[in-house]
């Protein structure tokens, strides 16, 4: 469709009873000062009026709380799809909490961001003409705007840049918990103004927001883009800012000194301990805002979820951190959504099964998924093809596995339900990577809304990514290693991370039926407050230890920043008794096999060319150069990080 010009709207004047108009960078346009700019001047002011009132906050530790909340504020929104709004007020409220600041500041908080936005804007004159020749001809003009800004805060800004009297009414996606960008911000004021779709006029900048959402509800639609010189300037502005406050931090001089041996406990608490509940302030974050728009239940996967649940908890008692959300510890494993996929014939869920089994066999895919052994015919002790699976299923043969499949997957839909109540956003936690979980039940429920977030998201499968919209890497998301952002070390060792949360229970394999009628599993009973995760795990012990001592979510993010300068430290150049302290020992393969792989395979004695061949086939590697190679360990650890190097940047080179 052709955008229509100012003649257009000359010649159909007669036709509009209604404009709606964006605001900003439309009524208001931008001075080119970034967001980012835009925060980091309020929270300098803000720093002062705090300094007034005797409580001390660094302008750094202001803009960091802000700009987390404010991510995941955002972040929630659109993996709920886009049902509800952001709004300001919680934004400020939240990285008061996180601070540990009083709610009573945020009316003051706001006050300043109105300021710092007179100082960042300026009117849109010739559209303010416009639009006042319409209105002297009898045409109702209002503005309609995606911000987390209440209706009554947009109003004092327009006033501000326009005087009154040149808009009737201001529409706010905050107020309305709906978006001009999913149309139901148009809904609502179309309703309200109760006028045809057909004589209104939007004005707007934005591509989606501003002219395909409302060209595709009929509305008559006057797109005004900002330019590209304007759209560069801002970035320019953001990244400046950005680049300022990273020099400003510093973080590598706050590197606390190795932990003493190897003591994991001590480990645990002085470097996981920060980094653990650096990732349960995230979860909270995304929670608090994902809770306001559906009946919503957060449920921690067994087993990883366990340990993550039991971290988190602490930390929200700990900091008083409120979060009115109904959450549970589900039984769930990669197996049992696997099935779910396999009863919908989900493709799904034979590219999983198909790098679970490589060179395996159909039987042992059958073992698994159903459960027990079964006497089959030849064809399935045939090396697992998934293109021939279903088919096999449906054989004679196949019957009883596939009876046993849905048995087991009646008894999980069971467990869901019980455990969800009928929620309709159901948001799973997990430690990470790829999001398999996540995958196969979206797969094998397709009325189920599900949404998955973890430590980190990472397609180290290669397989397809439409499930990513719906998967969150809260701390990391990042296919490879990034040697400046010592977050992605986890991609060197991500063993680690699964061992720090999963207690010592067994992967959910089946499903059975109480004589009261509960559904169990073999993982046994796995209720917050039944389980402790940290018995027999030192690296957990010592992170809630740290928990148990944490005042603010200020010193969260302080601490967590050294202490994964440290963890990356430990990863690619482990001291000896960093190797003590990050072997986990043998790691389960699970899908429903009982075998297990060794982090560090034990040192053999061996030839040298042998021994330097083995590196390979440690899971983590640096570990085993650091053990097996002391006096060669640094030329070899210097050329795998150069590796590591190479192919990150060799990726972003070709992507």
């Amino acid at each position: 469709m052709l955008r229509p010009s100012l003649d257009d709207v000359y010649k159909n004047l007669s036709e509009i009873d209604l404009i709606s108009t964006d605001v900003f960078d439309t009524l208001l346009l931008r001075r080119g000062t970034s967001q980012r700019a835009r925060i980091a001047a309020g929270e300098t002011r803000f720093a002062r009026l705090l300094k007034e009132k005797g409580l001390f906050v660094e302008k750094a530790e202001l803009v960091r709380c802000r700009l987390l909340a404010q991510k995941f504020a955002y972040r929630a929104l659109n993996m709920g799809g886009g049902v509800g709004e952001v709004q300001l007020s919680d934004i400020i409220r939240r990285q008061l909490q996180l601070l540990g600041l009083p709610d009573d500041l945020v009316g003051e908080r706001i006050a300043i961001e109105l300021s710092v936005e007179k100082t960042a804007l300026r009117a849109n004159a010739w559209l303010a003409a416009l639009l006042r020749q319409f209105r002297q001809a009898g045409t109702r003009i209002v503005a309609v705007s995606d911000t987390a800004l209440s209706a009554a805060e947009l109003t004092v800004l327009i006033n501000h840049f326009h005087g009154p009297g040149l808009i009737d009414r201001v529409y706010s996606s905050a107020d309305a918990q709906a978006s001009k960008r999913y149309g139901a911000l148009f809904s609502a004021m179309l309703e309200n103004e109760s006028v045809a779709p057909s004589r209104v006029l939007h004005i707007g900048d934005d591509d989606i927001a501003d002219f395909r959402m409302p060209d595709s509800m009929g509305l008559r639609t006057l797109h005004l883009p900002k330019s590209r010189l304007e759209r560069y300037a801002s970035r320019v502005d953001g990244a400046k800012t950005e680049a300022i406050s990273r020099l400003g931090k510093q973080p590598w001089r706050h590197v606390p000194p190795p932990p003493t041996l190897s003591d994991k406990v001590l480990f645990g608490r002085d470097i996981f301990g920060p980094i653990v509940a650096e990732f349960c302030l995230y979860i909270w974050l995304y929670a608090a805002q994902a809770r306001l728009g559906h009946d919503t239940a957060l449920l921690f996967c067994a087993r990883g979820g366990i340990g993550i649940r039991e971290a988190f908890e602490r930390v929200v008692q700990k900091l008083g951190l409120p979060l009115d959300l109904k959450r549970d510890n589900i039984q769930i494993s990669r197996l049992v959504a696997a099935r779910s996929a396999v009863v919908l014939r989900s493709p799904a869920v034979l590219d999983e099964l198909g790098r679970e089994f490589q060179g395996g066999s159909f039987a042992d895919v059958a073992r698994a998924l159903g459960g027990r052994a079964y006497e089959l015919p030849d064809t399935w002790r045939h090396i697992f093809d998934p293109a021939r699976f279903f088919a096999l299923l449906d054989t004679d043969a196949g019957r009883d596995v596939l009876d046993d499949i849905r048995k087991q997957n009646d008894l999980f839909a069971r467990h869901l339900e019980q455990i969800s109540a009928g929620a309709q956003r159901i948001i799973l936690c997990d430690t990470g990577f790829y999001g398999s979980t996540q995958r196969l039940l979206s797969a094998g429920f397709p009325q189920q809304r599900f949404e998955t977030i973890q430590f980190a998201r990472c397609n180290y499968k290669g397989l397809s990514e439409d499930h990513f919209p719906r998967v969150a890497g809260l701390v990391v998301e990042q296919n490879l290693y990034n040697p400046f952002k010592p977050e992605t070390v986890i991609l060197r060792y991500w063993q680690i991370i699964e061992s720090l949360f999963e207690p010592a229970l067994s992967s959910v394999r089946h499903f059975s039926e109480t004589a009261e009628g509960a559904v169990v599993s073999n993982a046994g009973d796995i209720r917050f407050g039944v389980v402790d995760p940290s018995a027999g795990n030192p690296l957990l012990t010592g992170a809630l230890q740290y928990i148990a001592q944490v005042e603010t979510g200020g010193q969260v993010l302080r601490d967590a920043g050294s202490a994964w300068l440290r963890l990356k430290q430990a990863i690619i150049n482990p001291s000896p008794s960093d190797v003590i302290a990050l072997d986990v020992g043998a790691r389960s393969v699970d899908f429903g096999r009982s075998d297990h792989v060794q982090v560090l395979n034990h040192s053999q004695k061996v030839a040298l060319a042998a021994k330097l061949m083995s590196v390979k086939s440690h899971l983590w590697r640096e570990g085993a150069i650091a053990r097996d190679f002391p006096r060669f360990k640094p030329p070899l650890l210097a050329a795998l990080e150069m590796a590591h190097v190479l192919r990150g940047f060799s990726a972003r080179l070709y992507r």
